[in-house]
C-alpha cells in the first residue's frame, strides 16, 4: 500500500497494483509509522491481533505457531500438520505451515488484511482471507534506516536495512532483526532440576534481495533466515478462579511453579526467485518459485504445575521439520478495450516430518510417534476484469484445484516398524469462484457486491492416540458481501462492508480434553455475518486519526455433533450427554473458538512543529476484542474476557537530518488476560504480555 499525494490509497489485493476504491474486497492496510509503532517493542507477528477489523491471532507454541482468524474462520490446532484457512502470504509466497507462517514482520513496504475467500488469485486456496506481507524492495538510490530500542526485562529491537543500486540495471537491500528479552518469570519451584526462569528469547532473522532489472525483464531473488532460542510458551497451572474466568486472588504474573523443562528452537530458512516479462502491447507474464524449511524444536510443561498442585505429570513436544515448495505461473493482460484478464497454474508440495515424545520428571525421553505428511496441490485459475461504461467494473474468476494428501504414522522410535504403523490418503479436486460489480458514485466513492467460494480440501490427522491416520472432509466456504469506499483528499478515508458466509463441513478440530489429543471432525456448517468499518482522517493540520472496528457473529450448526469438555475442574454450560460412558457436550449452536464478536482499534497522533523540519509528537493506539471461546465448548472457566491493550509513543524528529528519539509504552494499563488454556482437570492458563515500557532511536536515511 503506498500513500499518493491525493491520499489514495494503492493495494494489491487483485495482484495488481490497484485504487482501493475500485477493488471490490475488504481489504486493510498498515504501513509507515503505524506499522512502525505497533512493532517496536519486541513482539512476533501477533501483534497485528485486532489492528485491523475481524482479524485476530493466537499461539500455544509461543513465538513459533500463530493461529490465524478473519471474521472467525480459523483452526485452533496446536499440532504440526494442521491445516488453516487464513493464508498468510509472504513476499508473493503462500505459507502453508503455522511454522513458517511466523516468520517475523520486519522492513516491510506493508501489510495487507483480505476479508473472505480469495482462492482464485492466491497461492493455496484461502476460505476465509489473505495475510500479506510485503517486503521493502531494492531501490535505485541508497535508502535505509537503522532503529534501536531498550525496554521492561532488558526487552532489545534492533532492525537495521539497507537498500542501493549496485550497477544502473543491478540493486540490492539487505535488512536485519535482532529482538531478545530476559527470562522474566520465577519458576519458585526450587527442587526443579530444569529451568529456575522462563519467558526469555533471542531471536534473529534476515533477508537479502537482489534485483536486476532491463527494459521489460525483472529478476528478484530473495533469501532468508531466522533463528529462535528460548522459552516455549509458559503454561500456568491453577492460575483460573473456579466457577470464573478470573485470574485466583493475587496472582503474580511474574511468577511460576513447575517441575517441567519449557525450551523452544527454531532454525528457518528459504529463498524465492521471482521474474518478470512485459510484452509490449499484450501484458506481464509472472513466475515466482519459492523454497521454504524449517526445524522446530520445542518442549512444555502442559500441566504448567509440579505434583503437589496439579493430578498428573505431563511434559510433551518434539522435533518438526516442515519443508516446502510452489511454484506460481501468471499471465496479467494489458487492458484490450474493455476487457483485460489474469490467467495462471500453480503448485504446491510440502513434506513434513515430525517425531513427538515425552518427558519424565528425571527428563528420560520417551518417543510416542513419528509421522509423516505429504501434501501436494495442482490448480489453474483465471480472473476475467470487464468494463461496459466508465463507471462500471465487472470481475469474475475461476480456479480449479486438486489436493492429495498421504500420511504415515508409527507409534513408537522407528520410522521402519512394521507393527504399530497406520497409513492415511486423500485426494480430490473442486472448483472455486468470485464474482463482482464495482459501481463508482463519483471519482473518490464506490459502491461494489462479491460472492465468491472458497475451498479447504479434505485433512488428514496423525491421531497418537488413535494410532491411525484420520480425515475430515473437505468443506466449502460461499460469501456474499457489499461495500462502500470514499476517499475525500485531504479531509478523509472511509470504507464500510457488510458479509455473510455460509461453511458446509466445516473441519474442525477439538483440541484438550482429559487427554489433551487433537481430533479432526467436521460440523455440518457454520454460519457467520457481521459489519466491518475504517476511518482516517486529519480534522486539523498535524492531528491524525484512525479508527476500525467490525462485529463478526458466528454459529455452529449440527444438532448431532458432541465433543469432550474438560477433563474436570470447569464448569461446563453446553447440553451434556453420555455415550458408552464417556460425557460429552454438545456444540451445536455454539459460536466459533478465538472469535470475538466485536474487534475495535484507533491510533491519534499530534505534532507540534518547531521550525526546520523538526517537530515534537505524540502517538497512541489502542485495540479491543471482545469475550472468547476457547474451545469448541462453552463452558465459565474457558470463556476469555474482554481484552483491551493500548500503546503510547512520544518523542522528538528532525525530519531534515533523519533521525528520532522516542519512550514508548506497550500495555500501558497492563491488562493480563487468559488468552489461551488447557483443559486437562487443572485450569491451566496462558496470558498476555505485561506492560513493556522503553526507549528508541531511529535513524532513516
Amino acid at each position: 500500500m503506498a500513500e499518493e499525494g491525493d491520499n489514495a490509497i494503492v493495494v494489491t489485493a487483485l495482484r495488481r497494483e490497484e485504487r482501493a476504491l475500485d477493488v471490490p474486497v475488504a481489504v486493510s492496510t498498515l504501513s509507515g509509522e503505524k506499522l512502525d509503532v505497533l512493532n517496536s517493542s519486541g513482539q512476533d507477528i501477533r501483534f497485528l491481533a485486532a489492528r485491523v477489523p475481524s482479524l485476530q491471532i493466537e499461539s500455544s507454541f509461543g513465538r513459533t505457531f500463530p493461529r490465524f482468524y478473519i471474521r472467525g474462520l480459523g483452526n485452533t490446532d496446536f499440532s504440526a500438520d494442521a491445516a488453516q484457512p487464513v493464508s498468510v502470504v509472504y513476499d508473493n509466497v503462500a505459507l502453508e505451515s503455522p511454522m513458517l507462517k511466523a516468520f517475523p514482520a520486519f522492513d516491510l513496504e506493508n501489510v495487507e488484511v483480505l476479508k473472505g475467500p480469495q482462492g482464485t488469485l492466491f497461492g493455496r486456496n484461502t476460505p476465509a482471507g489473505v495475510v500479506k506481507l510485503t517486503s521493502k524492495r531494492p531501490t535505485e538510490e541508497v535508502d535505509g534506516h537503522v532503529s534501536a530500542s531498550w525496554a521492561t526485562y532488558n526487552t532489545v529491537n534492533l532492525e537495521a536495512a539497507v537498500g542501493a543500486p549496485l550497477t544502473d540495471k543491478l540493486r540490492f537491500r539487505v535488512a536485519g532483526l535482532v529482538q531478545r528479552r530476559d527470562d522474566w518469570v520465577k519458576n519458585d519451584n526450587a527442587a526443579t532440576i530444569n529451568e529456575k526462569k522462563f519467558e526469555g528469547y533471542q531471536d534473529y532473522a534476515g533477508r537479502f534481495q537482489l534485483e536486476y532489472e532491463d527494459g521489460p525483464l525483472d529478476i528478484l531473488v530473495n533469501a532468508h533466515a531466522r533463528s529462535l532460542k528460548g522459552t516455549a510458551r509458559l503454561f500456568r497451572a491453577n492460575a483460573i478462579q473456579k466457577g470464573t474466568n478470573d485470574l485466583v486472588a493475587g496472582y503474580d504474573i511474574e511468577h511460576a511453579n513447575q517441575n517441567g523443562s519449557n525450551p523452544q528452537e527454531l532454525e528457518s530458512w528459504g529463498a524465492n526467485v521471482q521474474a518478470s516479462y512485459e510484452f509490449d502491447g499484450a501484458g506481464s507474464l509472472y513466475s515466482i518459485t519459492a523454497w521454504e524449511r524449517a526445524s522446530v524444536f520445542s518442549r512444555g510443561d502442559i500441566d504448567g504445575g509440579t505434583p503437589a498442585n496439579t493430578p498428573f505429570q505431563v511434559q510433551t513436544g518434539g522435533d518438526t521439520t516442515p519443508k516446502e515448495f510452489s511454484q506460481e505461473l501468471r499471465f496479467a493482460s494489458k487492458k484490450f478495450g474493455d476487457v483485460s484478464f489474469q490467467a495462471g497454474a500453480y503448485y504446491f508440495n510440502q513434506n513434513l516430518e515430525s517425531e513427538s515424545g515425552s518427558w519424565s520428571n528425571t527428563n528420560v525421553y520417551s518417543p510416542t510417534s513419528i509421522s509423516h505428511l505429504d501434501n501436494e496441490t495442482y490448480a489453474f485459475f483465471g480472473s476475467v476484469e470487464y468494463t461496459p461504461v466508465d463507471a462500471l467494473i465487472l470481475r469474475g474468476g475461476l480456479r480449479w484445484s486438486h489436493d492429495k494428501r498421504y500420511a504415515i504414522l508409527v507409534n513408537g522410535d522407528d520410522i521402519d516398524a512394521t507393527t504399530g504403523r497406520s497409513t492415511g490418503s486423500t485426494n480430490g479436486s473442486k472448483w472455486s469462484w468470485d464474482g463482482s460489480a464495482t459501481f463508482k458514485l463519483s471519482s473518490s466513492s464506490s459502491i461494489y457486491a462479491r460472492v465468491a467460494s472458497g475451498y479447504l480440501g479434505a485433512a488428514l490427522k496423525n491421531d497418537t492416540t488413535a494410532g491411525v491416520a484420520t480425515m475430515a472432509r473437505p468443506q466449502t466456504t460461499t460469501s456474499y458481501e457489499v461495500g462502500f469506499k470514499t476517499e475525500q483528499p485531504g479531509l478523509f478515508n472511509f470504507s464500510v462492508d457488510g458479509y455473510y458466509f455460509d461453511t458446509k463441513n466445516i473441519q474442525l478440530t477439538a483440541v484438550g480434553g482429559n487427554s489433551n489429543v487433537t481430533q479432526l471432525m467436521n460440523a455440518k456448517k457454520a454460519i457467520g455475518y457481521g459489519v466491518e468499518a475504517e476511518f482516517s482522517a486529519t480534522p486539523i493540520e498535524n492531528l491524525m486519526l484512525t479508527l476500525g472496528g467490525s462485529y463478526n457473529y458466528t454459529e455452529l450448526k449440527d444438532k448431532d455433533l458432541y465433543v469432550a469438555p474438560c477433563g474436570g475442574g470447569c464448569t461446563v454450560t453446553d447440553p451434556l450427554v453420555t455415550v458408552n460412558g464417556t460425557t460429552l457436550a454438545s456444540i451445536d449452536g455454539n459460536s466459533l473458538p478465538q472469535a470475538p464478536r466485536w474487534i475495535g482499534n484507533a491510533t491519534l497522533r499530534y505534532a507540534v512543529p518547531l521550525g526546520n523540519d523538526n517537530e515534537i509528537f505524540a502517538y497512541t493506539d489502542w485495540s479491543y476484542r471482545s469475550k472468547i471461546n476457547l474451545f469448541l465448548y462453552d463452558s465459565i472457566e474457558f470463556t476469555g474476557k474482554a481484552y483491551l491493550e493500548g500503546g503510547a509513543r512520544v518523542g522528538y524528529r528532525d525530519n531534515k537530518r533523519g533521525y528520532e528519539v522516542a519512550a514508548f509504552a506497550r500495555n500501558i494499563t497492563n491488562q493480563i488476560r487468559v488468552v489461551g488454556a488447557i483443559d486437562f482437570n487443572n485450569l491451566t492458563a496462558m496470558l498476555n504480555e505485561p506492560r513493556i515500557i522503553g526507549g528508541e532511536f531511529r535513524f532513516n536515511f
